[in-house]
């Protein structure tokens, strides 16, 4: 049976979404998108993502998805510093967002499908094209399949903040045939991406590996069914109905399957899986010893990120005989662990984590390739994270980012939230940083230092970062403090502002 793209009652074969694709690299052509430019993607996890993203290809054009949960201000910038010449948007985003979308960009509307509206609770009226909007399908029937030479492939451009706050576009040399190659066969290795394979995708495709795991089943004809919004139940029901064999998951959404009654996962046959894979954030030694003994050794864990690629990779066998272990490198990978001073430590010396993986061609951060070097040494990059190699190459993480939060599975950087906070009238100074979460692994914290006299309430603080923020970016606990612990160059000492928190936690701090 050929590989089919499915979403609600909806279905298209992957050659149908190819055609579809054509059409529209067709139409983005006569729209002026040229090789090297942008098309910015803002919807959810639909057939349309796919369609866009796959038309992008052939003309050498970056594919960027923006993440919707953000405020018009967030996602406006993305769209300005990519310098998108065409955004592809669902139709119950449009009016959040047309404002901050560039005069003269060409917009292309989705009609807001059925199981998104009603994942969302959304309104019929929402859900349809607003009056004068380009209607997606209508615009991408109307053009002829592209038939012009395929410019260099360009890989998805994901935008992911740094310590600074703002967000850069992770942008890779453009990938020729050897390249694409390397990068099927290290998916296959670490994602186990197979022909014939039938994945759910049930994180948001915004996300840089969600959406390579996307593309990957696709390329290799596979079956891709989208769950527009995670449940746990209706998860399970997808991979009975569907037989699902892959998977992409964060632990967040393991602890939701676990909380499910006994009796409601007895109800569903999984026994189709064959290789679920998780990373991004940290999963509690308890909770992957009750998937695998649940759903049986089909449990994987990998570690990379959006700019290293796919680093490490950790079967269950492997985990439970070393439980914390994120894996050992691929074989096109490597890992050092290197002290300040760029000299590499022996097994067990904790460290800075460098990697480098061989799969992907080389990237730069758009407009920054000076932070891009800043993380480099000989050819190995770091995303800051502290852990150790074991005696047979095996990596533990014991710390992450300094002040990167990971909540759910989603990256959160403290810098960006502290920079709207501290213009609020009367925060004198603050500090965000991560604290434990039964569920999410992590949570936001805000210490703020008020001004003398000020009048500050925590719902206060929240009501102004949401008028700035993604609601996910808004602290869960606010507290307010006359003083902040310094280091002695006047910086706010976060770390013994987290001490306390993580204390019993079982992490390094």
């Amino acid at each position: 049976m050929p590989g089919q793209v499915v979403s609600g009652d909806r279905s298209l074969t992957v050659e149908q979404v190819a055609q579809r694709a054509a059409r529209a690299a067709s139409g983005f052509h006569a729209l002026g998108v040229a090789e090297g430019d942008a098309v910015a993607l803002v919807l959810r996890n639909d057939i349309a993502y796919l369609e866009a993203s796959l038309a992008c290809q052939p003309l050498g054009v970056f594919a960027v998805p923006v993440n919707w949960h953000g405020k018009a201000e967030e996602m406006g910038y993305i769209l300005r510093d990519a310098g998108a010449k065409a955004v592809v948007i669902h139709a119950d985003l449009l009016p959040g967002i047309r404002d901050a979308i560039p005069p003269g960009v060409p917009v292309l509307t989705v009609p807001t499908p059925p199981e998104i509206a009603r994942a969302y609770g959304l309104s019929a009226a929402a859900c349809r094209l607003p009056p004068g909007a380009t209607d997606w399908n209508a615009w991408l029937e109307a053009n002829p399949p592209w038939g012009g030479a395929p410019r260099p492939l360009r890989a998805t451009m994901i935008y992911t903040s740094g310590t600074t706050g703002q967000p850069k576009g992770v942008r890779r040399d453009p990938a020729g045939p050897e390249e694409q190659e390397r990068s099927r066969r290290s998916a296959a290795e670490v994602w186990g991406i197979r022909p014939g394979m039938n994945a759910v995708i049930n994180g948001p495709i915004y996300h840089s590996a969600p959406n390579a795991y996307t593309l990957s089943t696709v390329q290799v004809g596979g079956t891709v069914v989208f769950q527009p919004r995670f449940d746990a139940e209706e998860l399970l029901a997808l991979i009975e109905r569907h037989r699902i064999t892959h998977m992409h998951i964060v632990p967040t959404m393991f602890v939701r399957l676990l909380k499910l009654p006994g009796a409601v996962r007895r109800l569903y046959d999984v026994s189709s899986l064959e290789w679920v894979i998780h990373g991004a954030a940290p999963c509690p030694p308890e909770v992957k010893r009750a998937m695998i003994a649940w759903w049986g050794p089909v449990i994987h864990e990998y570690y990379g990120s959006t700019e290293a690629g796919l680093v490490t990779g950790s079967t269950s066998a492997e985990w439970l005989a070393r439980p914390g272990t994120v894996g050992r490198p691929t074989r096109l990978a490597a890992v050092k662990v290197l002290d300040d001073g760029g000299g590499e430590l022996p097994p067990l010396a904790i460290g800075t984590v460098y990697m480098r993986q061989g799969a992907l061609t080389d990237f730069t951060y758009h407009k920054a390739d000076l932070k891009r070097r800043e993380m480099e040494r000989d050819g190995f990059i770091t995303c800051g994270d502290m852990g150790y190699l074991d005696g047979d190459g095996y990596l533990f993480l014991c710390d992450r980012k300094i002040d990167m939060v990971i909540s759910g599975g989603v990256n959160i950087y403290p810098a960006e939230i502290e920079a709207v906070l501290v213009n609020l009238p009367g925060v004198q100074d603050c500090a965000v940083f991560g604290i434990p979460d039964p569920e999410f692994g992590e949570a936001l914290a805000a210490f703020v230092q008020p001004q003398p006299g000020a009048q500050l309430t925590a719902n206060l603080v929240r009501e102004h970062l949401g008028k700035h923020l993604a609601d996910y970016k808004v602290p869960r606990l606010v507290e307010f403090h006359g003083d902040l612990p310094r280091e002695d160059s006047g910086k706010i000492f976060k770390r013994r502002l987290r001490e306390p928190f993580w204390k019993d936690a079982g992490r390094q701090i």
